[in-house]
């Protein structure tokens, strides 16, 4: 007896909480690809990286490491170098859109060394025409990266950087009467290199290489005063390698690399709507015409309501810690986060180089997955690198049969012997 009171009390007391208010949350949005402004960054410059996979966190040092970590430059075996790089970019359907690099480095003594480098990404031209008579207005948008590093051995087998970088992003098109203007902020780079010393094993030597770096951290930037404010893409790489030295000739590299873009995670969004019963009879009796408002019943909506997941709208540092537990579909979302990388490297007298990689990104968070191959070979003081890149994804690459190149000049090679 006393059971069934009890039953009787809960569903009168769910009802009239029911009489009171009633929810009701229409999800409209669950796509939750992480999303940032400039990411002409996260496109890799130089050939050698791409053909291993877009990967350079935990590779042996070379001219290119600004733009992975910079603390290789401790490491190098070249007092300094010059590097440039071209990657055509959409190239099946237009030849005017390409990332170009220019990369100079200095090992300043056995324990230090610097780097400075400039990236410059163009979206080619944009022909606006008012109508037949008019004359056409050329616009060049185009988004452009300034850094300089400096780097400081910590110990025999240990380097850290840092980095300081200039983002300025020039997008908007300038047309009519509209007052625009490029939007710019800066960047900090925290990278560390770990390099053993070769070690002898039963049938060749060897020696282990690891690194990470932070990337890009940095405020929040925006086109305008009222506009949208934009996260840079902050990105966590960590990675390790090991070198099989067969003998003076024959070396094989194998590289592991995972990254994480440190960038809130959008939320599930929806339409939350709430029923409130005015009179107290219990029903929600709706007009016809106009359901916001009535003497007897009125909705409150409320829209882009968090159904799943935190809100996204905080400054970049706050934004760097709840990227770490945000996902609306909790650790394993998380995880799904990560992008990994793998890549060989074969090298003969250190003259001809042959390289393989594999890049993997999970399809719910841009579905990148891609093959590539490459070769390189040294004459003298100068290197030559190219790579081609084969997708392996639903969602085709922008990258797709895309021939990259890059060129060094080594100066002082050879200066510096590492083990």
């Amino acid at each position: 007896m006393k059971r069934n009171i009890l039953i009787i009390i809960l569903v009168v007391f769910a009802f009239k909480s029911n009489a009171q208010s009633s929810f009701q949350i229409e999800p409209y949005q669950d796509s939750r690809v992480i999303t940032t402004g400039m990411p002409f960054l996260l496109i890799a410059p130089d050939a050698r990286a791409a053909a291993m996979g877009d990967m350079g966190v935990a590779t042996s040092p070379d001219a290119f490491s600004q733009q992975w970590n910079s603390s290789k430059y401790v490491f190098s075996t070249d007092k300094s170098g010059v590097a440039i790089s071209y990657t055509p970019y959409l190239s099946k359907l237009v030849n005017d859109i390409f990332l170009g690099n220019v990369t100079y480095f200095n090992r300043i003594n056995e324990q230090s060394a610097f780097a400075a480098s400039f990236r410059y990404f163009s979206l080619g031209e944009i022909a606006f025409v008012e109508d037949e008579f008019s004359e056409e207005l050329i616009q060049k948008p185009n988004e452009l990266a300034v850094d300089i590093s400096y780097a400081l051995r910590l110990s025999d087998q240990f380097g850290m950087a840092v980095g300081m970088r200039y983002l300025r992003s020039d997008l908007k098109l300038n047309f009519g009467d509209n007052d625009v203007t490029a939007a710019s902020t800066f960047g900090v780079d925290i990278s560390g290199y770990y390099q053993s010393e070769e070690e002898a094993y039963n049938d060749f030597n060897g020696r282990w290489r690891g690194g990470f770096a932070l990337q890009n951290l940095g405020p929040k930037f925006k086109y305008d005063e009222g506009g949208q404010e934009n996260f840079q893409p902050t990105t966590l790489r960590i990675g390790g390698g090991f070198d099989f030295i067969f003998d003076q000739y024959n070396k094989l590299g194998v590289t592991a690399e995972f990254a994480k873009l440190l960038v809130p995670t959008p939320p599930v969004y929806g339409v939350r709507i709430e029923y409130v019963d005015n009179n107290g009879n219990g029903q929600y009796d709706l007009p016809d015409n106009d359901p916001t408002t009535t003497d007897d019943e009125f909705i409150s909506t409320e829209e882009n309501y968090i159904i799943s997941g935190q809100d996204p709208n905080v400054d970049f540092v706050s934004g760097i810690f709840q990227s770490f537990g945000d996902s609306p579909g909790g650790g394993k979302e998380e995880l799904q986060e990560f992008t990994y990388a793998v890549g060989l490297e074969y090298l003969y007298q250190d003259s001809f180089a042959f390289r393989a990689g594999y890049f993997n990104e999970h399809e719910t968070k841009g579905a990148r997955k891609f093959f590539a191959l490459g070769a390189g070979f040294k004459y003298n003081v100068i290197n030559v690198d190219l790579s081609y890149l084969f997708s392996a994804s639903k969602v085709q690459s922008p990258l797709e049969s895309t021939l990259r190149f890059s060129l060094t000049f080594n100066l002082g090679e050879g200066e510096y012997t590492e083990y």
